[in-house]
């Protein structure tokens, strides 16, 4: 895939104008327009009206390459995302499944991204089709009137001409997956990125089966004789697989979610559970400390949730009490005398943590892998996590990332390399569950929580 992007590169360069006119009129402007359609995997307000997704801050980072303000044009489907970057109303459209029918409309960038369709049902039902083989005439499925998934489905059909579906126009992802978590049709396709996400909401949706194609992200541009803005953008997506931004992205939005097949979908359902009846109580705990130490207090609610199920009362057979789960000697050393008090928990638990992030590397640079570090040291310690960094260093991994790190903490209880530490045996893999699931807590409290 390398090779190709360099060829399309090399060959727009032989068509490629010094002077830059949409380039220069875009800096000049001040502003990139990008139609991004609204979802939960590309753009999307937050509660506290934050704006966030995966494609909303790759573009984010693209504008900040030029110099410029970014400018999105939110649409409500793909098509009319596509239309705007014909009419050209925009500069390009991010986000957008390549497609042969779509490749005749509009030019697209080399890919960032690699997705599959999905079968989806809902747990307790009658189990569905396993592959296309054991596809029938009975198993209608329900999809949205995107273009990428009806193009995939009608190759397939040439073969399995039992596949047959039923097109939605007026819906989206999250009101279909609600239509299959009520139990009002029976199956659904959803993009393996979206329904990565959308789980998280709807625990009893389960995965059929994935379909065997492919597909690929990339940014749509209008067919044109300029292409100075096109040949940046391909430029930029080379540049940050190279860098780690875009690597960055995918494990901040997508790097946590493969944990969640570990443990049982009961988890989840139980938070939610929970996000209504118990976290109300100590919320106004959580803003405080979070105010006073200028921290997101849903971090510190999603921390609190992890270690004690927002259980006051909580006690573990090590010793280790209250909502924040603290040992007697950190309680002492953060000034807490009452560990069972829900108040002085969260604070002592919050200085704690504030403490430990405060003795992180300042080598680690992306604001969150931050944090994920002074996670992984709230719950195995620093000296632990420093060991795993030093492994990941001498196997040529980078130190900084917890991307990379995550995959070494688990040596830490191999003789043959703990033997070699500082700090010693450690229960890595108990660490890595414990920050990928405050992560999962954490984003569906920032995208459902005020």
């Amino acid at each position: 895939m390398k090779i190709l992007g360099s060829l399309v590169l090399g060959f727009i360069s032989l068509f490629y104008s010094p002077t830059n006119p949409i380039l220069t009129q875009i800096k000049h402007d001040g502003e990139l327009r990008v139609a991004i359609n609204n979802g939960i995997t590309t753009y999307y307000e937050r509660p506290d009206g934050q704006k966030a997704g995966f494609e909303y801050e790759f573009t984010k980072y693209f504008a900040a390459e030029l110099g410029v303000k970014l400018h999105i044009v939110q649409t409500n489907n793909y098509t009319n995302a596509l239309n705007k970057v014909m009419d050209n109303t925009v500069h390009f459209a991010a986000g957008i499944v390549v497609t042969k029918d779509r490749q005749a409309k509009v030019r697209f960038t080399s890919h960032y991204q690699s997705i599959t369709q999905q079968l989806i049902y809902r747990n307790g039902v009658r189990k569905p089709p396993t592959n296309l083989k054991s596809f029938n005439y009975g198993h209608k499925l329900k999809i949205i009137s995107e273009h990428h998934q009806i193009e995939a489905l009608r190759a397939l059909q040439q073969k399995h001409p039992q596949l047959n579906w039923q097109e939605y126009s007026d819906i989206n992802s999250n009101e279909l997956a609600k239509k299959v978590w009520d139990k009002e049709i029976k199956y659904a396709i959803f993009d393996s990125n979206t329904f990565m996400r959308l789980r998280l909401f709807y625990p009893d949706l389960k995965i059929g089966f994935t379909f065997p194609n492919q597909q690929y992200l990339a940014w749509a541009f209008p067919y044109s004789n300029d292409n100075s803005l096109y040949l940046a953008a391909i430029q930029f997506i080379n540049k940050s697989k190279k860098n780690g931004i875009l690597t960055q992205l995918i494990e901040k939005y997508y790097g946590y979610t493969n944990n969640v097949k570990k443990f049982s979908y009961l988890h989840i359902r139980n938070f939610l559970k929970h996000v209504k009846v118990r976290l109300p109580l100590y919320q106004e705990y959580f803003k405080l400390m979070a105010q006073q130490y200028n921290l997101d207090w849903r971090l510190l609610a999603a921390i609190g949730y992890q270690e004690s199920k927002w259980n006051p009362k909580a006690v573990s057979g090590t010793g280790v009490k209250g909502i924040m789960m603290l040992t007697k000697k950190t309680a002492n050393e953060v000034g807490v005398k009452d560990r069972t008090d829900p108040f002085e928990s969260i604070q002592g638990g919050t200085r704690y943590f504030v403490a430990l992030k405060q003795r992180i590397a300042k080598k680690i640079t992306e604001p969150k892998d931050h944090v994920w570090f002074t996670l992984a040291s709230y719950n195995i310690g620093i000296g632990h996590v420093q060991d795993a960094r030093k492994i990941t260093a001498q196997l040529g991994d980078n130190p900084n990332s917890w991307r990379d790190v995550k995959k070494h903490l688990p040596k830490l209880t191999q003789p043959k390399w703990y033997k070699k530490t500082k700090y010693g045996y450690a229960r890595g893999h108990e660490s890595i569950e414990f920050v990928e699931n405050i992560r999962m807590f954490y984003d569906i409290l920032m995208m459902n929580v005020v």
